[in-house]
């Protein structure tokens, strides 16, 4: 930077922003993206920063002004916090990009309640975050703190975001609420919808048993309005309440493709429909069963029933029944009303609307319900398109109180950093489990007596949801293209690793807090869940490949053997499981950026992402450490490698991952609908259980943000 102060110093850090864009051969620019962080925490955050003299002035002065939740403070003692404080410090934490320091001071750090003063570092944060997993065990808290800044572990953003904190939402980030079709528990549904949104979660709603437009109310004929209005509702309840202002709210509903209402259903997220029905922000997601893959396949018509008819007859709603198994026995029973529309249609119709909007999501139900290892079934999924859990049906009285109390879900997020992870060497079991025992806290410490039905399910599943994030920064660095059979069996046999590591950390978390309500009657308790380990052939469990056998070798990574699962199998007969189901791959997309690490398991979508960020207006994102050595590895992006190799690397993850992966498509602009239908097709047959976003790049934003950089021209 020329000492000319051609520009003032809140501008030095977007200049050097914007040059790290700038491919020269030979010449690392990217390197210019750590000085624009470094530029922007000096002369933008330390100016604005509340400093103290001590860490115990620190501390005092953050409770007493209601900052800092005492109860957590209190479970230590002070030369402990000051001892974890400088501990956290001595790691000498720098943020590796620009966007990871915006996103971390704009969206994460504490700042003083009229918004004017930062009170917290990056080592302050996830200090609290380690105080408030360690639960008061000095020891506990340090080896989360270790973990945490060391990059190899990263909570989501409402655990990360709120831990610590006297003012905040739950750790929560998201729930998943089934409604039934009566006027209470719609009521209920909508009630809670407000609360959870209140506390930052996103909510899911399964509207499948609600009764179709037309059906009777009281046997009166034609009466009911069906979904349209309920989804109204929902969209301005979460527009209504968000999380202080810090997360807005969200909400999503799935609906069976069955449902009679599903042309409706879809038809509100048309660019050109009706005001009446037009849904903005409210998300929408299918549920698809085998069967209708299998009309469409022969050009038949497609029967849509009646879940007010279904209930009378079956006695049990709509969506706790499998429809490919009771289709044809539904089509023939004169006392179910239906009517028809071709399933190629449907089809054309949702790939139309991934084109328009990039909804809906779609859950495979037949995939998703045969590697259920609980009794019930899983109905539905949730705002990203990861958690798969079984609802069970609640009742009620006319005051909207519980009758019965079901059991709904909730999510316990957080990813691990394979790049980082990976180079734990023989730590890497560790860090898993220290993974898991921080997730199980959550779900054993948050208050959500607010949603009864999603408190008792969490009370009795303790369900977690580990994820990963860097796929593509790991493979890049490592120099393993993201579309060749590397990559793919690089996939495979790290989530196989994870996999054994998180059962065994449950299987010990059982011995101290007991297992998981319906344990016993689960496929783990009797071990048919674990024949894909226990009973293949044991060479299936080792990479495949040269190049991945080398590089587990070269990490020093022991990958688990058949008899270690037959060992940890036994040791689960005997002393259960403490958690109902323990990974979902998530998004991850303020965390990644958190992290400067690429998002989930997808590819980058450019070498260097142009995105827009409030005030600042265009930031550059360098993909993860790249730099001229490994860029070819990044110059293929997501748009351009298309969906199939996207659907490979799921596939390949999907073995191991007892709950969902969110699986965005992405695809160029010359993309038709017939391709669209294509990727659906191949996703369902290998084994991916949902589909999250439909990303299509378009010609009219080609050269502005988010997709061509000057990094694309190597």
């Amino acid at each position: 930077m020329s000492n000319k102060k051609l520009l003032n110093d809140n501008e030095e850090y977007i200049e050097l922003n914007a040059r790290a864009k700038i491919f020269t051969k030979g010449v690392d620019n990217f390197k210019l993206d750590i000085q624009a962080a470094n530029s922007y925490i000096d002369n933008h955050i330390k100016p604005n920063f509340l400093s103290f003299n001590s860490v115990k002035d620190r501390i005092e002065y953050l409770v007493k002004e209601h900052y800092y939740d005492e109860k957590i403070i209190g479970m230590y003692k002070m030369n402990e916090i000051d001892e974890l404080t400088k501990f956290a410090y001595s790691f000498k934490h720098n943020f590796s990009s620009f966007m990871g320091a915006i996103k971390f001071f704009s969206a994460y750090a504490l700042k003083s309640f009229d918004g004017k003063k930062y009170l917290e570092t990056y080592e302050e944060r996830v200090l609290m975050n380690a105080l408030y997993f360690g639960q008061g065990s000095y020891d506990d808290a340090k080896k989360y703190l270790q973990t945490i800044i060391t990059g190899r572990f990263q909570p989501a953003t409402p655990t990360f975001l709120n831990a610590g904190k006297k003012q905040r939402g739950e750790y929560i980030s998201c729930y998943l609420i089934r409604v039934e079709d009566n006027i209470e528990a719609i009521g209920r549904s909508i009630a809670e919808s407000l609360q959870l949104s209140k506390r930052g979660g996103g909510v899911a709603l399964c509207l499948t048993n609600l009764r179709e437009s037309g059906a009777p109310i009281k046997n009166i004929k034609n009466q009911a309005t069906g979904l349209i209005p309920v989804m109204k509702i929902l969209e301005d309840s979460f527009s209504y309440a968000n999380q202080l202002g810090q997360r807005q709210g969200a909400g999503a509903v799935y609906v069976n493709i069955h449902h009679p209402d599903v042309l409706t259903f879809l038809d509100t997220k048309r660019e050109n429909a009706d005001e009446k029905i037009r849904i903005k922000s409210l998300s929408l997601g299918l549920i698809v069963p085998d069967i209708t893959f299998e009309l469409a396949k022969e050009d038949k018509e497609m029967a849509l029933f009646s879940p007010y008819d279904i209930e009378r007859f079956y006695k049990k709603p709509m969506s706790d029944i499998s429809i490919t198994k009771e289709y044809y026995n539904m089509l023939s029973n004169n006392k179910i009303s239906k009517k028809f529309v071709s399933a190629r249609k449907i089809f054309q119709t949702i790939a139309e609307l991934h084109f328009e909007s990039g909804y809906p999501y779609m859950m495979f139900d037949d995939t998703a319900n045969k590697e259920n290892a609980l009794p019930g079934r899983i109905i539905m999924s949730n705002l990203c398109s990861e958690i798969l859990q079984v609802n069970t049906k609640s009742e009620y009285e006319v005051d909207l109180s519980y009758k019965t109390i079901g059991e709904d879900i909730c999510c316990n997020l957080a990813s691990l950093n394979i790049a980082k992870i990976m180079e734990t060497g023989n730590e890497f079991g560790d860090v898993v489990e220290t993974a898991i025992y921080s997730l199980d806290t959550v779900s054993r410490t948050s208050d959500i007596s607010v949603a009864p039905s999603i408190e008792n399910g969490n009370k009795k599943n303790h369900a977690l949801g580990l994820g990963a994030m860097n796929l593509h920064g790991f493979l890049a660095t490592n120099k393993i293209y993201y579309d060749s059979p590397e990559a793919i069996d690089f996939t495979d046999i790290f989530f196989y690793s994870v996999a054994f590591h998180a059962f065994n950390a449950s299987n010990k978390l059982a011995k101290k807090f007991g297992v998981f309500a319906s344990f016993k009657d689960s496929r783990f308790a009797d071990g048919s869940y674990f024949e894909k380990y226990t009973k293949c052939s044991s060479d299936m469990l080792l990479p495949q490949t040269t190049k991945i056998k080398e590089l587990f070798n070269k990490y020093k990574i022991k990958i688990p053997t058949q008899k270690d699962w037959i060992e940890l199998v036994e040791r689960i007969k005997k002393d259960g499981l403490a958690n109902s189901h323990l990974m979902a791959v998530a998004p991850t997309g303020s965390i990644s950026y958190l992290s400067s690490c690429t998002p989930s398991l997808q590819p980058v979508v450019a070498p260097i992402e142009v995105r827009k960020e409030g005030k600042i207006g265009r930031v550059y994102v360098p993909a993860y450490k790249i730099n001229s050595d490994n860029i070819e590895y990044y110059a293929k992006d997501a748009y351009e490698m298309g969906p199939d190799p996207i659907i490979d690397i799921v596939a390949a993850a999907q073995k191991h991952v007892d709950q969902g992966i969110s699986l965005t498509l992405f695809f160029k602009d010359s993309a038709t609908t017939r391709d669209l239908n294509r990727a659906y097709i191949r996703a369902f047959k290998k084994g991916c259980k949902t589909i999250y976003y439909v990303r299509v790049r378009q010609d009219v934003l080609k050269d502005s943000e988010n997709y061509e950089c000057d990094a694309c021209a190597v």
